[in-house]
């Protein structure tokens, strides 16, 4: 009897414990969120957005202080591709621009009867279907800044993950995530929405870095492509060759700057080689809110050696891809041989430390810094071209906090998951069919110019510019967000997506990051309530919801009418 009350009063006491821990605040369950969202890109906001939507938890652990990523970056003549295939949450984004030009206090600079309307393959602004693809920076922010507040979406700024060992695994699953500022976030679901795979790479999932060989998935475009010219961005737009070394004809006086001595490799090789990075400066003429190009501390004229031998080849194409945005302002992109992409200074930054990024960034702020100031004051410059860039400056009233330098990076490509399924240019160019497919991209087969050597005549050139286009619209496969499951499997990977280096080259377009921000927190969800892995949601189910919340899944659904 004694023991029989013992025991009673050990159960109840357990009982009672049990009730404290599950109604004290701070405990484990409730600690438990269930979507946490890695990035402070367009992918990550849309897919905080859909979290909030299904009714779920979510926190968005950024390591950006801005949030929107390129889009709100200086990429603001975006990069459309067919708009019909642009839905749910990523057409919603640019409907929400569209309303914001609906107010005539949007248009300081400029009268909006002068914006000239143009776009990318559509017009800037689309009455029919109240969507705007052309804009501001600010603008950009003010709407994913506007979908924090509307949802209620809890964000923390500036914080890291610890990338040696800020990821807890439970065998293939995630179970929290921690910063460098120490603080640390369990969740059921996790999504890594970094340009850079950061998250994705630190919890042992598999990826590549560089161009794959063509062989490894039978591609033609892939790998090293000398001689291969598709777009204006290489030397034979000009009618001579350009010698690359300080004293012409003579290899002993040394290669000017921002030209590599190494072999290109052999066409079709892989290489450890990533696209060039710029960032899209926004620039002004308005004589009120133009910010004369800066003079970098460090500037060197002698950087820009090269681009003066091209204009002395008779090169005058130095406004060729400053595109108007409103108000005066311009998304200003790389274009010719020498330009804004910093060719050859990338390649470490996908696997770099974070003092080594900031380095990175840094070499390219100043680099493209003194490229500007170079145009507009050094008297080796054509006088027609100085005197109209003269004209120019960076836009007073953009990126304010950052001295008018946009504070993104354009990282066009790092880290590529090799997850369940491989996205390549087969699926694209619709040699191969592509299954469950969870949105759609449309935009140029595009890679920018990946290395500037010497070529065996003693020339220099560009190589890895390809530009394909495509016969249609083309599906991306629900494999090419999730890990292989062995690997991970509550991760959901939409902006380092599964990809060969050249079909990355089309997906990793804005639209489509938040496309897939948006289908990879859906399918996160459906994976949370039914108790499964993400690699086993039922398609069926999932393309229903994704149709339900206006997702563009084949040309059968494209928007072709209101």
């Amino acid at each position: 009897m004694i023991k029989s009350i013992k025991i009673r009063s050990m159960l109840w006491a357990s009982v009672f414990l049990l009730a404290i821990t599950a109604c004290s605040p701070g405990t484990q369950e409730e600690d438990v969120i269930d979507v946490v969202i890695y990035g402070g890109t367009s992918g990550a906001i849309t897919a905080a957005v859909q979290a909030k939507k299904m009714g779920k938890s979510v926190v968005v652990v950024s390591p950006d202080i801005h949030l929107g990523g390129l889009t709100s970056g200086g990429l603001g003549f975006t990069d459309t591709g067919k708009k019909e295939v642009i839905g749910g949450l990523s057409r919603e984004f640019y409907q929400r621009v569209y309303d914001k030009y609906q107010n005539d206090g949007a248009w300081k600079w400029e009268d909006r009867s002068e914006f000239g309307n143009k776009g990318q393959g559509t017009p800037a602004l689309d009455g029919e279907f109240r969507t705007m693809w052309i804009f501001e920076p600010h603008v950009a922010e003010e709407v994913y800044e506007d979908y924090v507040r509307e949802y209620d979406i809890e964000v923390l700024r500036d914080e890291w993950l610890d990338r040696e060992s800020g990821v807890t695994k439970e065998g293939s699953r995630i179970t929290a995530i921690r910063t460098l500022s120490g603080k640390e976030f369990k969740g059921r679901m996790f999504i890594d929405a970094t340009y850079e795979g950061d998250l994705m790479a630190t919890s042992g999932v598999s990826y590549h870095v560089g161009r794959e060989a063509n062989s490894v998935y039978g591609e033609e475009w892939n790998g090293v492509q000398t001689g291969v010219y598709h777009h204006r961005h290489h030397f034979k737009v000009l009618d001579q060759p350009i010698d690359p070394y300080w004293t012409p004809g003579d290899p002993s006086s040394g290669l000017l700057p921002r030209i590599s001595a190494e072999h290109p490799g052999e066409k079709g090789e892989g290489d450890h080689r990533v696209q060039a990075y710029c960032f899209r400066t926004c620039m002004s003429n308005h004589p009120d809110n133009r910010e004369p190009f800066p003079r970098p501390e460090n500037y060197d004229s002698t950087q820009y050696e090269l681009l003066v031998r091209i204009f002395d080849a008779g090169w005058r194409e130095w406004f060729g891809k400053f595109d108007m945005i409103p108000n005066r302002k311009t998304d200003t992109n790389n274009h010719g041989p020498f330009s804004s992409d910093n060719i050859g200074m990338s390649y470490d930054y996908p696997e770099a430390s974070y003092e080594k990024r900031k380095e990175i960034i840094k070499e390219h702020e100043d680099y493209q810094k003194g490229l500007l100031y170079f145009v507009a004051n050094d008297p080796r410059v054509p006088k027609e071209i100085q005197e109209e860039f003269q004209k120019w400056g960076l836009a007073k009233d953009e990126f304010t906090d950052n001295g008018n330098w946009p504070h993104q990076i354009y990282v066009r490509e790092a880290r590529r998951m090799i997850g369940k399924f491989v996205m390549t240019e087969n699926e694209l160019l619709q040699r191969k069919p592509t299954p469950e497919s969870v949105g759609m991209g449309s935009y140029t087969i595009d890679s920018h110019n990946v290395q500037r050597y010497v070529d065996e005549n003693g020339h220099v050139h560009n190589e890895g510019d390809i530009g394909v286009s495509l016969p249609q619209p083309y599906e991306i496969a629900y494999g090419s967000l999730v890990p292989q499951k062995e690997e991970c499997t509550n991760l959901m990977v939409p902006v380092a997506v599964s990809s060969s280096h050249i079909a990355f080259g089309s997906i990793r377009m804005e639209p489509v990051f938040m496309i897939l921000g948006q289908s990879a927190t859906t399918a996160a969800i459906m994976a949370m309530d039914e108790g499964i892995d993400v690699q086993d949601v039922d398609y069926t189910k999932l393309r229903e919801k994704l149709l339900e919340d206006g997702q563009i899944l084949t040309l059968e659904d494209a928007i072709t009418s209101k």
